[in-house]
């Protein structure tokens, strides 16, 4: 049917105005071409905020200077205000698609599909934008940071700022068939963290070792430790994956006196991470203590586990149904972690994930691109699901 400002297809889901695709899938174009890494994203902020500022006139702004939200607000609060998030951030990944909005900055590109979080919001906002007061204060949170796990952290203030009772959130995900709805009890995505261990000792000459502090045999100790506690029972998965060693250099005639590790460590389990971090420093410590060398630690790209509450997934579940849309319960987690679980520590809340093909190329690779037509199918699970809050899911 005509509403004046553009056709709505009609094919039985909470359907779309083609207008407002057309819009965000350029919008979608425009922040793929201007990427912009975690904590860098002003330019990224300042292009949704003046679309938004045209789109959705209706919707409240608030910048909060990294992050900003928007706020469709209510007159007739009749229940607790929901929100939805959105992540901004691209990834320091060289671009080489051949298309018309290729990035243009390089070394740096929208491998994750934040380009399209961003803009299938967007969508929403020019929905909430034309609605009617929805008994409710609906916000939607436009993050930094995902990639490097530090976003969440400073938006997830606005959950008690806010009283804010649940949350929602998307990712895509290849390996299901495009559109698809793709969804998982509990625990969906794991903790994580980046830690690097680094000793300073004395350089010595190579003919003199005994002169000097050299840290490789400590290194190679925590290495034997790791191993050995990978071999262990745990209540779930535990993982620590050296992703670099650096002590010295190919000088023949030097023993070294600095050298480091690095890791990534993962769980299912915060509090089995947790062990084994604390396992790690102590022995790190000990060895320092008895070799002599200053010890020093460094935690990069902290993410928590990321646990759906069943209610809310069983909203998610129910309005993509709705929708006559593929259902897919994934039997295990998807072992990348996500920021979005410090929210879910707040409030109620899911993410769940939007195929993007069988065969698509996977996330964080050179030839990944967001898949546009899920910009329509994310906007539609989200707009269902404000239609659906406060009535018979409460």
């Amino acid at each position: 049917t005509g509403t004046g400002k553009g056709e709505r297809k009609n094919d039985g889901s909470n359907i779309m105005r083609r207008d407002i695709v057309e819009k965000i899938t350029q919008l979608r174009h425009h922040l793929h071409a201007h990427p912009a890494l975690s904590l860098q994203e002003k330019k990224t902020k300042e292009a949704l905020k003046a679309f938004l500022k045209e789109n959705a006139s209706n919707l409240l702004i608030e910048d909060r200077g990294h992050w900003f939200y928007l706020l469709k607000p209510s007159e007739k609060k009749k229940y607790p205000p929901m929100a939805f998030r959105a992540d901004m951030d691209a990834l320091p990944i060289e671009e080489n698609l051949d298309c018309s909005y290729s990035s243009t900055v390089p070394g740096v590109s929208h491998k994750c599909g934040h380009d399209g979080h961003c803009a299938a919001l967007c969508g929403l906002a020019m929905e909430l934008n034309e609605a009617d007061d929805l008994g409710f204060d609906s916000y939607i949170i436009f993050q930094h940071a995902e990639e490097v796990g530090k976003g969440a952290q400073e938006c997830v203030q606005l959950i008690e700022e806010k009283k804010i009772s649940e949350i929602f959130a998307f990712h895509n995900l290849g390996g299901f068939p495009q559109g698809s709805i793709v969804v998982r009890r509990g625990l969906t995505q794991p903790a994580s963290k980046g830690l690097t261990i680094r000793f300073e000792g004395k350089t010595s000459h190579a003919s003199n070792p005994e002169e000097g502090k050299n840290p490789i045999f400590a290194i190679g100790k925590i290495i034997a430790l790791i191993e050995e506690e990978l071999h262990r029972e745990h209540d779930g998965m535990l993982l620590c994956t050296v992703v670099n060693v650096q002590v010295g250099s190919k000088n023949f005639g030097v023993s070294a006196g600095e050298g480091e590790i690095s890791m990534t460590l993962r769980a299912e389990n915060e509090s089995e991470m947790e062990e084994l971090e604390n396992l790690l420093r102590d022995k790190a410590k000990d060895l320092a203590k008895n070799g002599g060398f200053f010890v020093s630690f460094t935690e990069d790209d902290p993410f928590p586990e990321t646990r759906n509450h069943d209610e809310s997934l069983d909203k998610v579940v129910a309005v993509a149904k709705e929708q006559n849309r593929k259902v897919i319960f994934m039997p295990e987690f998807w072992r990348a972690s996500e920021d979005f679980g410090w929210y879910l520590k707040k409030c109620k809340g899911a993410i769940f994930y939007i195929g993007n093909g069988e065969d698509y190329p996977p996330l964080h690779t050179v030839s990944y691109d967001f898949v546009d037509e899920n910009l329509e199918v994310a906007k539609d699970i989200f707009l269902g699901l404000i239609q659906k809050y406060g009535s018979k899911f409460l």
